[in-house]
């Protein structure tokens, strides 16, 4: 049984590269192409493992990166002119055409963040006379406003919890076809959050461990979390991520 979702999260090629470098903690003006280039082609396997839409982008930019990577394996060719005493390197950086890239796409990141914020602060200001909103009070838009697990994040806590079921590597099993429908998953996801109020692990929410209920137990989640119904938090970069019910 094959699922084909195309998750609206996803950007583009350069969005994660982006991500992963701020992840990474890595200067953009020098990017070590060989680490990103690894951790790029986790993330585009772990794709194609959950059978997403992965844009012919993503692979081009993969293309892209192996060829940069290779190019900065080749030995550099230098020529030395005696008369002048100094060393004249032939060959630009290829690294440069991504890295300025990546740049442009940052500021066009940056500024469109910026006008996101100005059009939620201009939505707090109205023309009328003010109403009596103190039963509105309570409500949990701090919870809300507090979120910053990205779809790359939920996709590096699914890679982790691959590892520790060791389904990296192939294993023997006995194939059975069941069809899970996501709509059911997330019917039973939401019930076990009502059953068992407060946070919960991640991997708690993956009991078995067929590859098939993996799967469908991730797409649910994310279909749970674009529909607002759950809330995920991360105390830290690389913590464990925790899901409650948004209720």
């Amino acid at each position: 049984m094959q699922y084909h979702v195309k998750i609206n999260a996803f950007e583009g090629p350069l969005d994660l590269l982006l991500h992963l470098i701020n992840r990474l903690e890595i200067d953009i003006y020098d990017i070590p192409v060989a680490e990103i280039t690894e951790q790029y082609m986790l993330y585009i396997h772990t794709m194609q493992q959950l059978e997403l839409d992965v844009a012919s982008e993503y692979l081009v930019m993969a293309a892209t990166l192996l060829s940069i990577k290779s190019r900065m394996l080749l030995p550099k060719q230098e020529e030395t002119l005696f008369d002048e005493e100094y060393v004249e390197e032939l060959e630009d950086d290829p690294r440069e055409e991504l890295m300025q890239r990546l740049i442009e796409y940052r500021k066009y990141k940056e500024a469109a963040q910026d006008l996101r914020d100005l059009e939620e602060e201009r939505s707090q200001v109205y023309t009328k006379a003010p109403s009596d909103l103190s039963e509105f009070g309570e409500q949990t838009v701090s919870q809300t406003d507090s979120l910053n697990v990205t779809i790359y994040d939920m996709l590096g806590a699914f890679q982790k919890m691959l590892r520790r079921k060791k389904l990296q590597k192939p294993i023997q099993t006995r194939i059975t076809r069941q069809e899970i429908p996501i709509e059911k998953r997330m019917e039973e996801i939401l019930e076990d959050l009502r059953r068992n109020p407060g946070r919960r692990r991640f991997v708690e929410l993956f009991p078995s461990n067929s590859k098939e209920h993996l799967v469908v137990t991730f797409l649910a989640i994310l279909e749970l979390m674009k529909s607002h119904m759950i809330l995920i938090e991360q105390e830290n970069n690389f913590s464990d991520i925790f899901i409650m019910g948004s209720v």
